[in-house]
């Protein structure tokens, strides 16, 4: 599900495949990370292997079904993973993780507390250390609406905007904002809130939609189709040329929350440099370093308040407009519920 700039293919150039690794012997001076694609700051990556005389092998993932799959079926050799919070907890139960050395990481300090009062799942940080907090937003191209708006989840709504409205197609996060909207919990799965919210949806949301979209929108935004779209800032802020940022885009989570994600970085179970790893995820947690971090995608600092005295770049939004967030958490098989109401959303009865 991950939203970062199509055009950054080529960023990451000391990716390796562990495939390999498994056959080379690195006398205990080589860390190997699992990550999403386009998620590693290289920068902070060659300075850590140089202050540590080791070496980083990267290998990445498109999506946490991909990640947990891979790690199910047997793949051996990494040490640092990095799930969202649905995945970290249930890696936690499933005890495919181990707990973090907290002697190891001093720079912890530096964290925002109010990370852990939404990580109900390892508020204490035994073993998932945040890594970024993110949420998707609402975004308005202003070159194409000149009237008062609504900034609130219920915008959808407006009969303005149809045929040139989108929503994600993401069953949980078009849910969460209708039930946030109904002034209910995100994570419910109680039936008559659902069927409350899937009615929002139906009647009021779905008949604005041009469609359910959770790839092409940013440029669909870009061309001028879209005036109205729900997803990640950084999709569209990536689709628009810079110059053109403060005239065409207005951007904002709205007052009342939404849905949020927190990646987490996680040791894993079998992992060949315990110690190690625990360095690496101290070192990330220094200011100057998770602000080169921020810099590279023009993220808001909502994880290492400090870092934001040492960005070079302006953030695409306030951190601050993530405070009313709540996380997504793992369902079980209540998400069931979710699937049926979605499916008669998206293709009818």
């Amino acid at each position: 599900m991950k939203k970062f700039f199509t055009s950054l293919s080529a960023a990451l150039v000391f990716t390796a495949l562990l495939g390999l690794a498994s056959c080379s012997k690195d006398n205990g001076k080589t860390l190997y990370i699992y990550n999403w694609t386009y998620y590693t700051p290289e920068d902070v990556v060659a300075q850590f292997e140089k202050d540590f005389g080791v070496k980083v092998k990267l290998d990445n993932y498109a999506s946490n079904e991909e990640m947990y799959s891979k790690l199910r079926a047997g793949a051996k050799g990494y040490d640092i993973v990095v799930p969202s919070q649905d995945y970290a907890s249930i890696m936690i139960e499933q005890g495919m993780v181990r707990e973090l050395d907290q002697e190891k990481i001093p720079n912890r300090k530096y964290i925002n507390p109010a990370i852990f009062e939404k990580a109900t799942y390892d508020p204490e940080m035994k073993y998932a250390a945040p890594y970024y907090l993110g949420a998707a937003g609402i975004s308005v191209n202003k070159t194409k609406v000149n009237w008062d708006y609504e900034k609130n989840w219920n915008i959808f709504a407006d009969p303005r905007f149809k045929d040139h409205a989108t929503m994600m197609d993401d069953m949980r996060e078009v849910f969460a904002d209708a039930l946030v909207t109904l002034k209910y919990d995100l994570n419910s799965v109680n039936d008559a809130e659902l069927d409350e919210a899937a009615k929002l949806i139906t009647d009021s949301w779905n008949p604005n939609l041009v469609k359910f979209d959770a790839e092409g929108f940013g440029k669909s935004f870009a061309s001028g189709d879209f005036w109205l779209c729900q997803g990640y800032a950084e999709v569209v802020y990536g689709e628009v040329p810079q110059e053109k940022w403060a005239e065409t885009i207005d951007f904002f989570i709205p007052e009342e929350g939404g849905p949020c994600y927190l990646d987490s970085m996680m040791i894993l179970k079998d992992a060949p440099h315990y110690e190690l790893a625990n360095e690496f995820i101290n070192y990330i947690y220094n200011p100057e370093n998770y602000a080169k971090f921020l810099d590279f995608f023009n993220f808001p600092d909502y994880i290492v308040p400090e870092a934001e005295q040492y960005m070079t770049t302006t953030p695409l939004y306030e951190a601050s407009q993530m405070d009313n967030c709540e996380l997504k958490f793992d369902l079980g098989e209540d998400l069931d519920k979710y699937n049926e109401r979605w499916q008669k959303i998206r293709f009818g009865d």
